[in-house]
């Protein structure tokens, strides 16, 4: 008789804040839990994104992202969420009115954006998961906990870029050719050294800065009435997503991450709990191991090239 398998590969889709919290706690002996333990395990698993973020280690929130260049416009913003501002990037127009319920969104335009993200409409966010022609396909209405409504023709349509923690990498591009002219980041000490930061002309350079609710990046030159419309591309990485205030919530965390991410809450878990203080240095090392796995698969991979070593007689 074959082996059955599950075909299956989404476990790491379906394993739910409560089953994080409860494989956690069985690490340090409790079973069970409930009320303040669920509440406080819940923030620790918060508290334990927030950690990754310092070290840097969440790349799988790299993205790619055009914002389009303003003639004589030195510094471009892109907010935390919705509530916190309207980011720069790439906006266009309805071309049609629409109603609640429809998940195809015609634009006047759609050059420079992503082929699939999020967008605003009012106060409505929208995701878009492909584009044909003129159409944003494929939209889910009313996202983010906002609530789905009717526009009309000509309401503008804004491209929402979502929890920008820092930029990596920036290009200028050439809107008609898509030609990309790599640029440079500098820190604030070399921007305030440039005796005229109004000056314009093509961006070579640029300095981000990120605070609580935004990051912004500001361009040396600043764009003036040649670059108008042109691009900045770049590769931004994002916040790791709250754990939010459902149980059956999932995270956005890889695969590769689950096993670091539940032995990290069990080690704060264990600092927390008086039953268990023999644990904390155990769940520690285990904590550090599989971070340092996940850390060693999750880094870009390339191809290896081996050159072998000629040698000549005589020489």
């Amino acid at each position: 008789m074959a082996n059955v398998t599950s075909g299956s590969y989404t476990f790491d889709k379906t394993f739910s804040i409560d089953e994080i919290i409860e494989d956690a706690y069985e690490r340090i002996g409790l079973q069970n839990v409930s009320g303040y333990q669920l509440r406080t395990a819940k923030r620790s698993l918060n508290i334990l994104f927030q950690e990754w973020g310092n070290r840097g280690l969440h790349y799988w929130e790299v993205e790619n992202q055009n914002v389009a260049l303003v003639d004589s416009q030195t510094s471009y913003t892109f907010y935390r969420t919705a509530a916190d501002g309207t980011s720069d990037g790439i906006n266009t127009t309805l071309t049609a009115g629409i109603n609640a319920s429809v998940t195809t969104v015609p634009v006047a335009a759609v050059a420079g954006m992503p082929a699939s993200g999020t967008i605003i409409i009012g106060t409505e966010e929208i995701t878009y998961a492909a584009i044909s022609t003129l159409d944003l396909t494929g939209c889910v209405r009313g996202v983010n906990g906002t609530t789905a409504a009717t526009h009309s023709t000509s309401d503008a349509v804004l491209q929402f870029i979502r929890g920008v923690d820092d930029i990596l990498e920036a290009n200028y591009r050439v809107k008609s050719t898509t030609i990309d002219t790599p640029m440079t980041q500098i820190n604030r000490s070399q921007y305030q050294a440039f005796s005229n930061k109004t000056a314009t002309g093509l961006p070579t350079q640029y300095w981000v800065q990120r605070f609580i609710d935004k990051v912004t990046m500001t361009f040396y030159l600043t764009p003036g009435a040649a670059q108008d419309g042109n691009y900045i591309n770049f590769y931004y990485v994002k916040r790791i997503q709250d754990v939010g205030d459902a149980y059956t919530n999932v995270t956005n965390v890889p695969y590769r991450f689950v096993p670091c991410m539940v032995s990290g809450l069990a080690f704060y878990l264990s600092q927390k709990n008086p039953v268990a203080p023999q644990k904390v240095q155990e769940m520690k090392l285990l904590y550090e191991d599989e971070l340092a796995r996940a850390l060693s698969e999750d880094g870009a991979s390339t191809s290896t090239y081996i050159a072998p070593k000629i040698y000549y007689p005589g020489t």
